[in-house]
C-alpha cells in the first residue's frame, strides 16, 4: 500500500519537469502528507497538462458522504477494471502524483517501524493516480479528488511490504495521461512491480507515525545504537 508520502518540491518545479501549467502556488517542503490531505497531482485535459492540488482519498461520483474518500486513498491495480469505485476513473481520468519519496511500515518484534523508500538518483518518484469529481451536495461544490494505483512488491520492496505504488517509467507518462479512452489491457500492462528505477530504502524515526508531524526531520536516516 501506500499510505504516507513527501512532496518536496513546488509546484512550480514539478511543472517544469512535467512541461505542465502550475495552476497552484504550493512552495512544496511537505514531509508527511497523509489521506485526506490536499497533494499535488499531474492532470491532462485536451492538450493541457497542469499541476493542480486534489484531495487525497477518490471521493466517486456516486458517494452520498465525503467520508467515503478516506477509505479509497489506494486502489489495487488487479480489480481497476471490475471496481465500482475506481472503474470510471480508471478509462478517462488518470494522474500522476509526483513524490520525492513515500513511506512504509515493517513489524519489527512489537514495533511498526517505518522505513523511506525514494529514487537513488534523487528524481522524483512517478506514481499512478486515478481522479474524480464529486459533487457535494452540503455545498453545491466539486471536490476534485485521487486515488494512488498500487501493485505486488518488486525485489527491492518484497521484504518490507506485499504491495507497492506503482511507478510509472518516464517514457510512458503521456500514455497515462492521455484523458482518451485507451487499450485497457496496454493501460493495465504499466501497472506491474517496477524493477527499472533503483531505489533506496532506510529506517527513519518513529515521529512519521504521527500525522500531525511535519519537517526535513522525518526524512533523516534513523540513527542504529548499539547497546
Amino acid at each position: 500500500m501506500c499510505g504516507r508520502f513527501t512532496q518536496q518540491r513546488p509546484a512550480s518545479e514539478l511543472a517544469e519537469i512535467f512541461g505542465a501549467e502550475p495552476l497552484v502556488d504550493d512552495p512544496g517542503g511537505h514531509y508527511n502528507v497523509a489521506p485526506t490531505d490536499e497533494a499535488l497531482v499531474v492532470v491532462q485535459r485536451d492538450e493541457r497538462r497542469a499541476v493542480t492540488a486534489y484531495r487525497w482519498g477518490l471521493i466517486p461520483h456516486w458517494a452520498t458522504e465525503a467520508k467515503v474518500g478516506s477509505r479509497m486513498f489506494n486502489a489495487r491495480a488487479e480489480t481497476l477494471t471490475r471496481s465500482p469505485a475506481f472503474s470510471r476513473a480508471f478509462q478517462r481520468r488518470r494522474c500522476l502524483v509526483p513524490v520525492d519519496s513515500f513511506y512504509e511500515w515493517k513489524r519489527e518484534g512489537t514495533i511498526r517501524q517505518p522505513y523511506r523508500v525514494l529514487r537513488a538518483d534523487g528524481r522524483p518518484l512517478v506514481l499512478a493516480g486515478l481522479w474524480a469529481g464529486w459533487h457535494d451536495p452540503s455545498t453545491d461544490a466539486v471536490r476534485r479528488t485521487f486515488t494512488i494505483v498500487t501493485t505486488s512488491p518488486n525485489h527491492v520492496l518484497a521484504d518490507l511490504h506485499d504491495r507497492m505504488p506503482v511507478i510509472v517509467p518516464d517514457d510512458a507518462w503521456w500514455r497515462w495521461l492521455d484523458p482518451r479512452p485507451g487499450d485497457s489491457g496496454e493501460l493495465l500492462g504499466l501497472l506491474g512491480p517496477n524493477d527499472d528505477v533503483a531505489l533506496d530504502v532506510y529506517a527513519v524515526n518513529r515521529w512519521v507515525n504521527d500525522v500531525r508531524q511535519d519537517g526535513p526531520a522525518l526524512i533523516e536516516p534513523l540513527a542504529i545504537t548499539s547497546g
